[in-house]
């Protein structure tokens, strides 16, 4: 096996292991599941470890260099209707090849697949020429993200009660295993052209803002489609044997080979097309790549199978029975349990916060993200579940939230604010919209609820909380950096620059 490639798997074990123990432990001491099932879930899991495994290295060799190229050539084009067409096609291409809104879509009743998916495109390929206007003409983050989120805490009292959890929802999912890896290394791409000392806070960033796009574009929807959505529960497969579950793997395998192919076509023909009109790799560079994207390729079939076909089933079945107990409460601390580990799996967090470590030279580690993020969708978890049983409108919960966190966003350095929204949306990524929903939507059945309101947000409340946990961070860090300026005020008289990013862990 490639050494780097067994490094990757052997990080994707230690983050998918815990949340399996922790199913099992769920399924043997606080409610049964069929042993089908049970062995239905492991074998999603090891093709979880194994799909992350490929899709990290492959995101690594292939879809970071081709961002990062695509954005040093956009830096350099001087004709802004260009800049804005060519951030227009490529968010819309990156956004219909993202899997987790493929699964979006198939859950979202009353819209058909491809006008949820073209109007999620067309908002996510607006936003991100935006952002990259934002960051050619270093624009501040947290102005825009103001004024946008202003608009939507104010449009979403007039979108149809079905609609705002969807549409909140469809921000979160596009910023998955597809778009992520490409999206950030996009926005390193055109701020390390620009070679100036804020170009590490102007990388991040494009990710929140291209977050924002769809759930303004899914609000708009709202008005022109039926507001009487009624939701159709998958069949469970029926697994009693070893073979039941082979032929329900053997089954799907072919449909994800499909999925996944159309779903990198875009990418590899822009690739292609890039390359031939800028000659920008050389040979082994060309190889690099071709072999990085067929490990991507290999790594979301892998993936994607693994969490549809051996995740899902089970989450939505101990969502019913856990929702069954009399004692249900128990769902606010398993789910913020589950949270803490989940975020983990998800395979654009590790992507992110290897880049975070990259661009700020190791003063955020990828350790101090991963406690941040993981304490931040553990809340969100939490706060979903407790949602879900007391019947809590989402707008109660996301709109003071997203003040907390535009508030913060003033006080808090700046890359910390770019890092912080970024985060948002990675953290909602195909373990979300595979697992935890289905896990709230059979909660949400169990208890008699409306799917629409109350099931659906929890992609929205995932993408909410490590916008506030990741300022903290920030915060804290800020303290701490002022405490050690002055001591070194006091003892050499000279002041260090405020912008110099100082190691997270030793402060």
């Amino acid at each position: 096996m490639n050494p780097k490639l067994r490094e990757k798997t052997r990080e994707s074990l230690s983050a998918v292991l815990p949340i399996t123990g922790i199913m099992l432990l769920i399924s043997i001491l606080v409610v049964p599941v069929e042993l089908g099932l049970i062995v239905m879930f492991f074998v999603g899991a090891v093709m979880l470890i194994l799909g992350m495994g490929f899709f990290q290295l492959g995101a690594e060799m292939a879809m970071t260099p081709i961002g990062e190229g695509i954005g040093v050539q956009i830096s350099k084009t001087k004709t802004m209707i260009m800049v804005l067409l060519i951030g227009f096609i490529m968010g819309l291409i990156i956004t219909v090849s993202e899997p987790d809104l493929q699964v979006l879509a198939e859950q979202v009743p009353s819209i058909p697949n491809l006008t949820l998916i073209l109007t999620v495109g067309i908002g996510v390929g607006l936003f991100l020429a935006l952002a990259i206007i934002r960051i050619k003409y270093q624009i501040g983050l947290s102005k825009l993200l103001i004024l946008f989120y202003v608009i939507l805490i104010v449009g979403s009292f007039f979108v149809p009660k079905d609609f705002i959890a969807v549409a909140f929802d469809s921000g979160g999912v596009t910023t998955g295993p597809m778009t992520v890896p490409f999206i950030m290394a996009l926005g390193v791409g055109l701020a390390a052209s620009r070679g100036d000392k804020n170009s590490a806070s102007d990388s991040f960033g494009l990710v929140a803002l291209s977050s924002v796009g769809p759930i303004l574009a899914v609000m708009v929807l709202g008005f022109v489609f039926p507001t009487e959505a009624v939701y159709t529960p998958d069949a469970m497969p029926e697994v009693f044997t070893t073979r039941d579950v082979a032929e329900v793997f053997a089954f799907q395998i072919p449909h994800y080979i499909g999925e996944v192919a159309l779903s990198l076509l875009p990418i590899v023909a822009v690739f292609f097309v890039f390359q031939l009109f800028t000659r920008r790799y050389h040979k082994r560079q060309m190889k690099r790549i071709i072999m990085g994207l067929i490990y991507t390729y290999i790594g979301l079939i892998l993936f994607l199978c693994g969490v549809n076909v051996g995740f899902a089933p089970v989450g939505s079945i101990l969502g019913e029975r856990l929702a069954g107990l009399s004692y249900n409460w128990i769902l606010v601390p398993i789910g913020m349990l589950i949270g803490y580990y989940i975020v983990k799996a998800e395979p654009a967090i590790q992507v992110l916060n290897h880049q975070v470590e990259n661009v700020t030279n190791g003063a955020i580690s990828v350790k101090a993200m991963n406690r941040s993020m993981s304490i931040g969708v553990a809340c969100s978890i939490g706060l979903a579940m407790l949602r879900i049983i007391l019947g809590i409108p989402i707008q109660w919960i996301i709109i003071p939230g997203y003040v907390i966190a535009l508030a913060m966003s003033l006080v808090v350095p700046k890359i910390f604010v770019g890092i912080a929204f970024d985060s948002g949306g990675v953290a909602s990524g195909p373990m979300t919209s595979t697992f935890l929903l289905p896990l709230c939507i059979g909660v949400c059945t169990a208890l008699g609820g409306d799917i629409m309101t109350d099931a659906f947000g929890v992609v929205a409340l995932v993408a909410l909380t490590p916008l506030i946990a990741i300022q903290i961070m920030g915060l804290v860090y800020k303290f701490k950096t002022d405490k050690l300026q002055k001591t070194a005020v006091q003892h050499t008289g000279i002041t260090p620059d405020s912008d110099d990013i100082v190691e997270f862990e030793e402060v």
